[in-house]
Protein backbone atom coordinates (compact mmCIF):
# COMPACT_ATOMS: atom_id res chain seq x y z
CA UNK A 1 0.00 0.00 0.00
CA UNK A 2 1.41 3.36 -1.05
CA UNK A 3 0.61 6.40 1.06
CA UNK A 4 0.38 9.88 -0.43
CA UNK A 5 -0.70 13.17 1.11
CA UNK A 6 -2.87 16.14 0.29
CA UNK A 7 -2.81 19.59 1.83
CA UNK A 8 -4.45 22.95 1.23
CA UNK A 9 -1.18 24.68 0.34
CA UNK A 10 -1.53 28.36 1.25
CA UNK A 11 0.58 31.38 2.09
CA UNK A 12 0.15 30.46 5.77
CA UNK A 13 0.67 26.69 5.69
CA UNK A 14 3.91 24.70 5.70
CA UNK A 15 6.10 25.67 2.76
CA UNK A 16 5.32 23.37 -0.17
CA UNK A 17 9.00 22.90 -1.04
CA UNK A 18 9.89 21.81 2.49
CA UNK A 19 6.82 19.56 2.65
CA UNK A 20 7.74 17.82 -0.60
CA UNK A 21 11.25 17.12 0.66
CA UNK A 22 9.96 15.79 3.98
CA UNK A 23 7.42 13.53 2.28
CA UNK A 24 10.00 12.01 -0.05
CA UNK A 25 12.50 11.48 2.75
CA UNK A 26 9.89 9.49 4.69
CA UNK A 27 8.90 7.35 1.72
CA UNK A 28 5.51 8.85 0.92
CA UNK A 29 4.38 8.24 -2.66
CA UNK A 30 2.66 11.45 -3.72
CA UNK A 31 1.63 15.02 -2.96
CA UNK A 32 -1.67 16.51 -4.12
CA UNK A 33 -2.92 20.07 -3.80
CA UNK A 34 -6.38 21.54 -4.55
CA UNK A 35 -7.36 24.59 -6.56
CA UNK A 36 -9.46 27.70 -6.06
CA UNK A 37 -8.64 30.75 -8.14
CA UNK A 38 -10.53 32.96 -5.67
CA UNK A 39 -13.50 32.89 -3.31
CA UNK A 40 -16.13 35.58 -3.90
CA UNK A 41 -16.97 37.45 -0.69
CA UNK A 42 -20.70 37.36 -1.40
CA UNK A 43 -21.80 33.76 -0.97
CA UNK A 44 -24.92 31.66 -1.36
CA UNK A 45 -23.32 28.25 -1.89
CA UNK A 46 -22.93 26.42 1.45
CA UNK A 47 -19.42 25.20 2.35
CA UNK A 48 -18.83 21.59 1.24
CA UNK A 49 -17.27 20.88 4.64
CA UNK A 50 -20.54 21.36 6.46
CA UNK A 51 -19.10 24.32 8.38
CA UNK A 52 -21.17 27.45 8.81
CA UNK A 53 -18.27 29.56 7.52
CA UNK A 54 -15.93 28.43 4.76
CA UNK A 55 -12.50 27.59 6.28
CA UNK A 56 -9.74 30.13 5.64
CA UNK A 57 -7.59 27.76 3.57
CA UNK A 58 -10.15 27.90 0.76
CA UNK A 59 -9.51 31.63 0.47
CA UNK A 60 -5.73 31.31 0.36
CA UNK A 61 -4.85 28.37 -1.90
CA UNK A 62 -1.70 28.60 -3.98
CA UNK A 63 -1.85 28.13 -7.72
CA UNK A 64 -1.51 24.33 -8.01
CA UNK A 65 0.72 24.18 -11.06
CA UNK A 66 3.22 26.71 -9.75
CA UNK A 67 3.27 25.04 -6.33
CA UNK A 68 3.70 21.55 -7.78
CA UNK A 69 6.50 22.71 -10.10
CA UNK A 70 8.37 23.93 -7.02
CA UNK A 71 7.73 20.58 -5.29
CA UNK A 72 8.89 18.62 -8.33
CA UNK A 73 12.12 20.61 -8.56
CA UNK A 74 13.33 19.44 -5.13
CA UNK A 75 12.26 15.79 -5.37
CA UNK A 76 13.10 12.81 -7.55
CA UNK A 77 10.48 10.12 -6.88
CA UNK A 78 7.47 11.87 -5.36
CA UNK A 79 4.45 11.94 -7.66
CA UNK A 80 2.77 15.33 -7.79
CA UNK A 81 -0.84 15.95 -8.61
CA UNK A 82 -3.85 18.21 -8.56
CA UNK A 83 -6.50 17.16 -6.11
CA UNK A 84 -8.47 18.56 -7.70
CA UNK A 85 -8.09 20.91 -10.68
CA UNK A 86 -11.26 22.84 -11.58
CA UNK A 87 -10.99 22.32 -15.32
CA UNK A 88 -14.35 23.99 -16.07
CA UNK A 89 -12.82 27.26 -14.83
CA UNK A 90 -9.62 26.95 -16.89
CA UNK A 91 -8.80 27.87 -20.48
CA UNK A 92 -8.18 24.56 -22.22
CA UNK A 93 -5.11 25.35 -24.38
CA UNK A 94 -3.23 27.04 -21.54
CA UNK A 95 -4.04 24.24 -19.10
CA UNK A 96 -3.02 21.52 -21.55
CA UNK A 97 0.38 23.16 -21.94
CA UNK A 98 0.78 23.63 -18.17
CA UNK A 99 0.06 19.94 -17.55
CA UNK A 100 2.40 18.79 -20.32
CA UNK A 101 5.17 21.11 -19.15
CA UNK A 102 4.90 19.98 -15.54
CA UNK A 103 4.90 16.31 -16.55
CA UNK A 104 7.97 16.89 -18.75
CA UNK A 105 9.92 18.84 -16.13
CA UNK A 106 9.09 16.32 -13.40
CA UNK A 107 10.18 13.36 -15.51
CA UNK A 108 6.69 11.92 -15.85
CA UNK A 109 5.50 12.27 -12.25
CA UNK A 110 2.34 14.32 -12.72
CA UNK A 111 -1.18 13.06 -11.92
CA UNK A 112 -4.09 15.12 -13.24
CA UNK A 113 -6.83 14.95 -10.63
CA UNK A 114 -9.88 16.83 -11.87
CA UNK A 115 -13.32 17.67 -10.52
CA UNK A 116 -16.50 19.47 -11.49
CA UNK A 117 -16.60 22.00 -8.66
CA UNK A 118 -19.17 23.05 -6.08
CA UNK A 119 -18.86 26.84 -5.72
CA UNK A 120 -21.48 28.58 -7.87
CA UNK A 121 -20.16 32.07 -7.14
CA UNK A 122 -16.62 31.17 -8.18
CA UNK A 123 -17.91 29.66 -11.42
CA UNK A 124 -20.07 32.70 -12.13
CA UNK A 125 -16.94 34.87 -12.05
CA UNK A 126 -15.39 32.54 -14.65
CA UNK A 127 -18.55 32.81 -16.81
CA UNK A 128 -19.26 29.10 -16.25
CA UNK A 129 -22.85 27.86 -16.10
CA UNK A 130 -23.07 25.66 -13.00
CA UNK A 131 -25.61 23.38 -14.70
CA UNK A 132 -23.31 22.49 -17.61
CA UNK A 133 -20.01 22.28 -15.69
CA UNK A 134 -19.76 18.49 -16.08
CA UNK A 135 -20.21 18.59 -19.84
CA UNK A 136 -17.77 21.49 -20.12
CA UNK A 137 -15.19 19.66 -18.00
CA UNK A 138 -15.59 16.53 -20.10
CA UNK A 139 -14.88 18.35 -23.35
CA UNK A 140 -11.93 20.20 -21.92
CA UNK A 141 -10.30 16.99 -20.69
CA UNK A 142 -10.98 15.21 -23.99
CA UNK A 143 -9.49 18.15 -25.89
CA UNK A 144 -6.41 18.21 -23.67
CA UNK A 145 -5.88 14.49 -24.20
CA UNK A 146 -5.84 15.08 -27.96
CA UNK A 147 -3.30 17.90 -27.57
CA UNK A 148 -1.03 15.64 -25.48
CA UNK A 149 -1.28 12.61 -27.73
CA UNK A 150 -1.31 14.03 -31.27
CA UNK A 151 1.21 16.10 -33.19
CA UNK A 152 -1.61 17.98 -34.90
CA UNK A 153 -4.78 18.21 -32.83
CA UNK A 154 -8.17 19.83 -33.34
CA UNK A 155 -11.41 19.77 -31.39
CA UNK A 156 -14.94 20.74 -32.39
CA UNK A 157 -17.40 20.26 -29.55
CA UNK A 158 -20.34 22.05 -28.01
CA UNK A 159 -18.11 23.97 -25.57
CA UNK A 160 -14.53 23.59 -26.85
CA UNK A 161 -13.39 24.44 -30.35
CA UNK A 162 -9.97 25.02 -31.83
CA UNK A 163 -8.52 24.45 -35.27
CA UNK A 164 -5.79 21.94 -36.07
CA UNK A 165 -2.83 23.04 -33.99
CA UNK A 166 0.64 22.16 -32.81
CA UNK A 167 1.27 22.14 -29.09
CA UNK A 168 4.53 21.13 -27.46
CA UNK A 169 5.97 19.99 -25.12
CA UNK A 170 4.30 16.61 -24.95
CA UNK A 171 4.00 14.84 -21.60
CA UNK A 172 6.60 12.23 -20.74
CA UNK A 173 3.78 9.85 -19.86
CA UNK A 174 2.20 8.62 -23.07
CA UNK A 175 -0.34 9.25 -24.36
CA UNK A 176 -0.71 11.60 -21.38
CA UNK A 177 -0.64 11.73 -17.59
CA UNK A 178 -3.29 9.75 -15.71
CA UNK A 179 -6.62 11.54 -15.32
CA UNK A 180 -8.42 10.83 -12.04
CA UNK A 181 -11.87 12.24 -11.28
CA UNK A 182 -12.77 13.23 -7.75
CA UNK A 183 -16.30 13.19 -6.43
CA UNK A 184 -19.09 11.20 -4.83
CA UNK A 185 -20.21 7.87 -6.26
CA UNK A 186 -23.04 7.98 -8.74
CA UNK A 187 -24.00 7.10 -12.31
CA UNK A 188 -23.03 10.50 -13.74
CA UNK A 189 -19.58 10.45 -12.19
CA UNK A 190 -18.99 6.82 -13.17
CA UNK A 191 -20.03 7.49 -16.77
CA UNK A 192 -17.37 10.19 -16.98
CA UNK A 193 -14.71 7.89 -15.51
CA UNK A 194 -15.68 5.09 -17.88
CA UNK A 195 -15.44 7.33 -20.93
CA UNK A 196 -12.23 9.29 -20.47
CA UNK A 197 -10.53 8.86 -17.08
CA UNK A 198 -8.01 6.49 -15.57
CA UNK A 199 -9.46 6.35 -12.10
CA UNK A 200 -11.62 7.63 -9.27
CA UNK A 201 -10.65 9.69 -6.22
CA UNK A 202 -13.47 9.14 -3.70
CA UNK A 203 -13.29 11.92 -1.12
CA UNK A 204 -12.82 10.44 2.35
CA UNK A 205 -13.15 6.90 1.08
CA UNK A 206 -16.48 5.96 2.70
CA UNK A 207 -18.75 3.53 0.87
CA UNK A 208 -16.20 2.35 -1.68
CA UNK A 209 -17.06 -1.35 -1.51
CA UNK A 210 -20.73 -0.66 -2.29
CA UNK A 211 -19.81 1.65 -5.17
CA UNK A 212 -17.22 -0.55 -6.89
CA UNK A 213 -19.70 -2.90 -8.64
CA UNK A 214 -21.48 0.06 -10.24
CA UNK A 215 -18.17 1.56 -11.36
CA UNK A 216 -17.11 -1.81 -12.78
CA UNK A 217 -20.35 -2.10 -14.76
CA UNK A 218 -19.93 1.40 -16.19
CA UNK A 219 -16.31 0.78 -17.19
CA UNK A 220 -17.01 -2.61 -18.77
CA UNK A 221 -20.07 -1.25 -20.59
CA UNK A 222 -17.71 1.28 -22.18
CA UNK A 223 -15.57 -1.62 -23.43
CA UNK A 224 -12.71 -1.03 -21.02
CA UNK A 225 -10.79 -3.33 -18.70
CA UNK A 226 -11.75 -2.54 -15.11
CA UNK A 227 -8.31 -3.61 -13.86
CA UNK A 228 -6.88 -0.52 -15.58
CA UNK A 229 -8.94 1.80 -13.35
CA UNK A 230 -7.26 3.22 -10.25
CA UNK A 231 -9.26 3.86 -7.09
CA UNK A 232 -7.42 6.18 -4.71
CA UNK A 233 -9.26 7.10 -1.48
CA UNK A 234 -8.55 10.78 -1.07
CA UNK A 235 -8.22 12.91 2.05
CA UNK A 236 -8.59 10.01 4.46
CA UNK A 237 -7.18 9.47 7.96
CA UNK A 238 -4.92 6.38 8.01
CA UNK A 239 -5.66 3.52 10.38
CA UNK A 240 -4.27 -0.02 10.20
CA UNK A 241 -7.66 -1.69 9.84
CA UNK A 242 -8.83 0.80 7.23
CA UNK A 243 -5.71 0.34 5.10
CA UNK A 244 -6.02 -3.46 5.29
CA UNK A 245 -9.63 -3.14 4.18
CA UNK A 246 -8.64 -0.97 1.23
CA UNK A 247 -5.93 -3.45 0.28
CA UNK A 248 -8.50 -6.26 0.29
CA UNK A 249 -10.43 -4.30 -2.35
CA UNK A 250 -7.34 -4.13 -4.57
CA UNK A 251 -6.58 -0.51 -3.76
CA UNK A 252 -2.88 0.24 -4.06
CA UNK A 253 -2.64 3.85 -2.90
CA UNK A 254 -4.34 6.01 -0.26
CA UNK A 255 -3.94 9.79 0.05
CA UNK A 256 -4.05 11.09 3.61
CA UNK A 257 -5.30 14.52 4.63
CA UNK A 258 -2.84 16.92 6.24
CA UNK A 259 -3.99 20.07 8.02
CA UNK A 260 -3.35 23.38 6.32
CA UNK A 261 -0.95 24.35 9.08
CA UNK A 262 2.64 25.15 9.98
CA UNK A 263 5.53 22.71 9.86
CA UNK A 264 5.36 22.43 13.65
CA UNK A 265 1.92 20.84 13.31
CA UNK A 266 2.40 18.93 10.06
CA UNK A 267 5.77 17.24 10.64
CA UNK A 268 4.71 15.26 13.74
CA UNK A 269 1.78 13.89 11.73
CA UNK A 270 4.11 12.86 8.92
CA UNK A 271 6.20 10.99 11.46
CA UNK A 272 3.14 9.38 13.02
CA UNK A 273 1.68 8.26 9.70
CA UNK A 274 5.07 7.13 8.36
CA UNK A 275 4.56 3.80 10.17
CA UNK A 276 2.01 2.97 7.46
CA UNK A 277 4.39 3.81 4.60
Amino acid sequence: MEIGATIFATDQSMNIVKLARELEQRGYSSLYVPEHTHIPCSRDTPPPTGDEVLPQEYLRTLDPFTALAAAAAVTERLRIGTGICLVAQREVLVTAKAVATLDMLSGGRFVFGVGFGWNREEMDNHSVDFRSRRELSRERVLAMKKLWAEDRAAYDGDFVRFSESWSWPKPVQRPGPPVLIGGAAGPKLFSHIAEYADGWMPIGGAGISKAVPALRRAVEAAGRDFSSIQIIPFGTVPEAGKLEYYASLGIREVVIRLPSASAEEVLPLLDEYAKFV
